[in-house]
């Protein structure tokens, strides 16, 4: 029996679909809303979680079906409606001006005064009343620029209830949290439910949807699958709705003897960003072959400045990168690749793929001008199309042919292109960023397997990833990146995600 029939449904949709000019994003939508309950919405990229989300916020109109709000028939023809009624959104990128202050922001649009004057005295003790009502302690004062993103996430959800919102719903709330901000996030979602606020979570992480959700309806490629009460189902079972087969949630690491002599060393390396700081700062590190070193941390904190040193893409200011014992800061990227250097780009579209080309195209791009792809001046097409098909079938790229465009394949396809391109080139050592970003669990086991096999081949591999499950399922050393410096190494079978997020955020020992 649903724990939910003995309470009022709150909200209701029956029957919603949309249709895009190209795209059925939902089909046939039925799901209910309990009073003082947290629904989860479960599913891979695309399934359609957020479209049908955005319906009920009004951002967009639904082709067919009806949406019910304590059993009346409504419409929400934009997001106004949708908070006049009770409804409020915490979306996945925040909405907050960040030179505005915290209580600033919270009455934006909904100011507080007469005669066309704002009374900030006033909208200040309500920003602070409303916070202690739902134990979401935070300073009125502070600029919103100078907040973690947890306290702007917390920003972002008082600004709901301050226009009385009782149905929040929140799009991929953990995806910027450290595991402690998770923490406090659920906590907090638990109280609002017990003071009459009723949560939806739309997430495409399981182990979330086990922890904080009373119940979760699962969806894939824009229909219902699956209803279940979230205390009586796996994680397993979970998985195997959202992808439609059998899921290995947990790739195995394979125990194995590391090289002591490393093949990639960085020394005392400096890089500025864009602004002209220094975005890495002074980092040490070494990665040896047959090892995963996991660069573990907050967005924002070096990452991308590093991999582009790496890379060759970003000059260093000061400091040497060793490879096989030969200072490489002077070699452009190409030397690079040449030297058996792969990358895997975190940003697939803007670095790793050129979109309008060819499948075959991007498998070669970077050795394109190099035997056996050249013959004489002209490129080598049989050999090229040899060699793609190959790829193509090795690593399971679905695809209709090697002359689609690589902007035509799905995200997860896209990602195996860059793998293929990059493993095929039988590297000595491999960058990883993000390789797993906007996945779905299907798409992440066989990319996770496929970085593990170049592992057992001995390649030496440092990963990027904000991923801290990620982190822990490939790693076999962690190094923790905070504000441009490492600050901390750790085994992953001696720490844990919370050790690992406290140096994350600045906490413990700075010393590595």
């Amino acid at each position: 029996m649903n724990k939910g029939q003995n309470r009022a449904v709150l909200l209701e949709t029956r029957n919603i679909s949309k249709q895009f000019p190209k795209v059925l994003a939902n089909k046939d939508i039925s799901i209910k809303l309990y009073e003082n309950e947290i629904l989860s919405l479960l599913g891979e990229n695309g399934a359609g979680k957020s479209t049908l989300m955005n319906i009920l916020y009004g951002l967009y109109k639904p082709t067919a079906g009806t949406i019910l709000l304590d059993g009346q028939e409504v419409q929400f023809p934009s997001p106004k409606d949708a908070i006049r009624l009770g409804l409020g959104m915490v979306h996945q990128h925040f909405m907050l001006v960040e030179t505005l202050t915290v209580a600033e922001n919270i009455i934006l649009g909904t100011e507080p005064g007469r005669l066309g004057f704002i009374d900030l005295k006033q909208a200040r003790q309500e920003v602070v009343e409303l916070s202690e009502r739902y134990h979401l302690a935070i300073d009125p004062d502070a600029k919103i620029e100078s907040l973690s993103v947890g306290l702007q996430q917390r920003v972002e959800i008082l600004k709901a209830l301050y226009r009385k919102a009782r149905i929040l719903i929140l799009d991929e709330p953990t995806s910027v949290l450290t595991p402690q901000e998770v923490d406090q996030l659920f906590e907090v979602i638990r109280k609002l439910r017990d003071t009459d606020v009723s949560i939806i979570i739309i997430t495409h992480k399981l182990e979330e949807v086990k922890s904080i959700s009373d119940r979760v309806y699962i969806l894939r490629r824009g229909e219902m699958v699956g209803e279940r009460e979230t205390e009586a189902v796996t994680q397993q079972e979970l998985a195997n709705l959202m992808v439609g087969r059998d899921v290995v949630l947990t790739v195995r690491k394979q125990a194995k003897t590391i090289s002591a002599e490393c093949i990639l060393k960085l020394e005392e390396m400096v890089i500025q960003n864009d602004q002209g700081l220094d975005a890495v700062a002074g980092i040490s590190l070494g990665v040896c072959p047959g090892e995963v070193v996991g660069i573990a941390g907050v967005d924002g904190n070096g990452q991308t400045e590093l991999a582009e040193g790496i890379m060759g893409l970003r000059e260093l200011s000061r400091g040497r990168i060793v490879f096989k014992n030969r200072d490489i800061h002077s070699l452009t990227t190409k030397e690079r690749i040449l030297e058996k250097i792969s990358n895997v780009p975190a940003d697939r579209h803007r670095f790793g793929l050129v979109l309008p080309m060819k499948v075959s195209e991007n498998l070669v791009i970077g050795t394109h001008d190099i035997p056996p792809f050249i013959k004489g001046i002209n490129l080598n097409l049989p050999v090229i199309a040899e060699h793609s098909r190959n790829l193509v079938a090795s690593f399971d790229i679905r695809t209709p042919s090697i002359e689609v465009q690589a902007g035509h394949l799905s995200g997860g396809n896209q990602q195996k292109l860059i793998l293929a391109r990059e493993f095929s080139r039988d590297p000595d050592f491999l960058l990883v960023s993000q390789p797993t970003r906007g996945l779905d669990v299907g798409a992440i086991e066989y990319i996770h397997s496929q970085i593990l096999k170049m592992r057992d081949r001995n390649v030496a591999i440092l990963l990027i990833s904000l991923e801290l499950e990620e982190i822990f399922a490939l790693s076999d050393r962690i190094l923790v990146i905070y504000e441009g410096k490492i600050v901390k190494e750790l085994i992953p079978e001696k720490t844990n995600e919370k050790e690992v997020g406290l140096y994350m955020t600045g906490g413990g020992t700075k010393e590595p």
